[in-house]
């Protein structure tokens, strides 16, 4: 990927929707609301190998409502953009937001569409449970995105984090839970751990078998031999 290739990403948020009830002279508990970009909370993994997996945060900085004023913002459901429920095209629309400091925070009122009617009812049944949005940035900027790395025991954990974007393009309404605060989620994240650590248990047994045949064949060196057998004590340890 070269610095200037600009990348779109979708990215889920962890903040609930509500029906927020209807003030003085607004059409009865129609207001939508909750929060389609949440601050310095990590992603889903987004890649994994045996050895790696990379997540991704939203840095306040990234995100002002100078910036949203820019963008053409459509909220839609399920990122069908065919489904519209609001839109905000230069800070002008049915589709208020606000920046604080847990996020970005919306409101709109759902117009008496099919759409609209869908995306209430389903949003009050608790059917649709959250948020997800649309951006583009430069991966390989790090003015735009920062790679951090931290590696234990010879797994590598990768978070990126997003400091600036060139665009927003749609807040959508989601039935898709995709923090690990959910219960499936936990669990689902829980065994990869489980398989991770399995797959390296059996690769230091691995090698605690192949030191220990080495020391059986060289009985008679026992410089070789000290040197195998603190090898293989210093792998016994990771298996505590």
């Amino acid at each position: 990927m070269k610095t200037n290739e600009k990348v779109t990403r979708t990215l889920h948020t962890a903040g609930q929707l509500f029906v927020r009830e209807s003030a003085p002279g607004e059409a009865k508990g129609r207001k939508i609301c909750g929060y389609a970009i949440m601050f310095n909370v990590p992603s889903v993994i987004l890649d994994a190998t045996e050895r790696s997996e990379e997540r991704e945060i939203i840095t306040p900085g990234a995100v002002t409502k100078e910036f949203l004023d820019s963008c053409d913002i459509i909220m839609t459901m399920y990122h069908d953009r065919q489904k519209v429920l609001a839109r905000s095209n230069k800070g002008k629309g049915t589709l208020s937001y606000r920046v604080d400091s847990k996020g970005v925070y919306f409101e709109f009122e759902a117009a008496n569409t099919a759409n609209g009617n869908e995306a209430l009812e389903l949003i009050k049944r608790g059917d649709i449970t959250g948020c997800s949005f649309v951006f583009t940035t430069y991966y390989n900027d790090p003015a735009f995105v920062e790679r951090r790395e931290k590696k234990t025991n010879g797994y590598t954990e990768i978070t990126y984090y997003v400091k600036r974007m060139t665009g927003i393009y749609d807040f959508t309404v989601t039935t898709k839970p995709a923090y690990p605060d959910t219960s499936v989620e936990a669990r689902e994240a829980q065994q990869r751990k489980a398989e991770r650590k399995a797959h390296q248990v059996r690769e230091i047994r691995e090698r605690i078998g192949y030191y220990k045949r080495q020391a059986e064949a060289k009985p008679t060196k026992a410089e070789a031999v000290r040197e195998i057998r603190e090898k293989v004590r210093e792998l016994e340890t990771l298996l505590m």
